[in-house]
């Protein structure tokens, strides 16, 4: 088995590979590379496909017992300053690296049924080929330059996502506000990782915990200098996480196409930070003071993002709500030292979520069919209702997703929060009892979810609904000014802006349909790992 981690770079360079190759064919000959549009589709998938096995593979060999592998080569040296780069397999990294691949190739599976017709559709999977990518580099970097490196890719990669239909202001302020808060966090992130370096002179993760603890224990540094180089690093995992107050992000990034949706919050993007925690957790556990922020941050979020979720009538909204709230527990997890406990749950999170949020966009392409392709209607579960009937698949997929966040057992999410509830419990009765609530809150926001877009009879066809939600978007633009303020007739006319050119190609169909297989299989596959 040695071979495997003798080529375990592969896994990152795959889909690389496929990002650039598709990248630049479109920079030289867009026309032609457009016209093959299922090729550069199937192209890219079979590489990250590739990726997804070699991952199960090293997976498979750390479970056997197979020591850690690190290969290292030196980067750059001058004088004392020695700077490494490389990669590191053990049993964090083996466990990310097949959560990451196994969510992106159904991501990517699913993506052909969704944007089977939009314009941009190569363009597509090269950003996500490259956003696998850059997870994927950082889940094996060895040392923080080289995480910090991923990292910033990982964050130009949700901008350019987020920001795909930039022809939407919508989309455009999104992605900018993506990029800017998290910049925030990556700066605190970087003095982090200079403060360490200014320190213990070294980048490396092995070696920074032990002598950061040596410097305490002998007085050189000072616990509390020691812990803020330690909040310093948190900093980073706040932001990409979307942990309060850092998380006013999250819920904007819906402007982006769902599948993408998906993979930013099950499997890349917010898993980012709470695999920094766990990759820093020597340094974190410690330093108590940090720890202690780590947890009551993660435990606020939890809450918040719960308490916010129950209000949201736009589905993907909501569950992205439910995302920061999930992130809190992960990150509250490992505020108490249980991190086995969080990791438990970034991985049954990262396959549920993903499937509830494919599932609504299933729900979304199947409501354009009625209501045309304008996403204030397409979106909002007051027009939904009785989609279980039109659309079975996806119902149980969806059903089968609520039951697992909700902690209902014997589904996955049930197991990994019933591990974090009884390791916070002997931590902390308090922060017990937050995460004990958000999880009764968790539970009612996602069956008021399902219950409302899949049981009870179809409201899409209802005019006076259709009407209450374009005034109140004109409302929230400053256009209108109370209820009946704007005649609906006059819309289409006084803001274009709120309508897609091809708002009204889609009304073709009295009620919503089931989506096509490409869309479905994922749904169904990633039902699995959510029992």
């Amino acid at each position: 088995m040695e071979f495997i981690y003798q080529y375990a770079w592969l896994i990152p360079v795959l889909p690389l590979a496929g990002a650039m190759l598709i990248g630049m064919g479109l920079v030289s000959y867009g026309k032609t590379v457009n016209q093959f549009r299922q090729g550069s589709a199937a192209f890219v998938v079979s590489l990250i496909g590739a990726a997804m096995v070699f991952s199960f593979a090293l997976l498979w060999s750390q479970i056997q017992g197979h020591p850690p592998y690190s290969r290292i080569i030196e980067w750059a040296a001058a004088g004392d300053f020695h700077l490494t780069m490389g990669y590191t397999i053990d049993h964090l990294t083996s466990l990310m690296l097949v959560i990451v691949t196994t969510v992106a190739f159904l991501v990517m599976i699913y993506t052909d049924g969704y944007m089977a017709h939009d314009p941009g559709y190569v363009r597509f999977y090269a950003y996500l080929s490259l956003f696998s990518s850059s997870m994927l580099g950082l889940v094996i970097s060895p040392n923080l330059v080289q995480v910090y490196i991923f990292w910033e890719l990982v964050g130009m990669c949700s901008y350019l996502l987020i920001g795909f239909w930039y022809d939407r202001k919508a989309a455009a302020d999104a992605c900018q506000k993506a990029f800017v808060t998290n910049r925030v966090g990556d700066f605190g992130l970087l003095l982090g990782i200079l403060a360490l370096y200014w320190a213990t002179g070294s980048f490396e993760f092995n070696e920074i915990g032990d002598r950061l603890q040596e410097l305490v224990q002998s007085g050189s540094l000072s616990v509390g200098l020691a812990a803020l180089f330690a909040i310093l690093v948190f900093l980073g995992p706040v932001a990409k996480s979307a942990q309060f107050p850092l998380h006013v992000w999250l819920p904007d990034a819906m402007e982006g196409p769902t599948p993408i949706s998906a993979l930013i919050h099950a499997a890349t993007m917010v898993a980012a930070g709470v695999f920094l925690i766990a990759r820093m957790f020597p340094l974190f556990e410690g330093l108590p003071d940090a720890m202690n922020i780590i947890a009551w941050t993660g435990a606020f979020t939890a809450f918040l993002g719960a308490s916010i979720a129950i209000t949201q009538n736009d589905i993907k909204k909501g569950l992205a709500y439910s995302t920061m709230s999930q992130l809190g527990y992960m990150v509250m997890a490992m505020g108490v030292g249980a991190y086995g406990a969080g990791l438990f749950h970034l991985m049954t999170h990262a396959y549920f979520k993903a499937m509830l949020f494919l599932g609504s966009g299933s729900v979304i392409h199947g409501m354009e069919s009625v209501v045309g392709h304008d996403p204030v209607l397409a979106q909002d579960m007051r027009l939904m209702g009785g989609l279980r009937k039109y659309m079975p698949a996806t119902a149980i997929t969806f059903l089968i997703g609520t039951l697992a966040i909700s902690g209902i057992p014997p589904f996955a999410g049930f197991w990994s929060k019933d591990e974090i509830l009884g390791s916070t419990y002997e931590a902390s009765p308090i922060l017990w009892a937050i995460g004990w609530l958000t999880a009764g809150v968790t539970a009612f926001y996602m069956f008021r979810m399902y219950f409302m877009t899949f049981e009870g009879e179809f409201r899409g066809q209802n005019d006076g609904i259709k009407n209450q939600l374009k005034n109140e978007q004109l409302q929230r633009m400053g256009l209108a000014f109370g209820p009946g303020a704007m005649n609906p007739k006059e819309l289409t006319a006084d803001a274009p802006e709120l309508h897609d050119p091809e708002a009204h190609e889609g009304h073709h169909s009295d009620t919503p349909h089931e989506s096509p297989a490409t869309m479905t299989l994922p749904l169904i596959l990633l039902a699995i790992p959510s029992w």
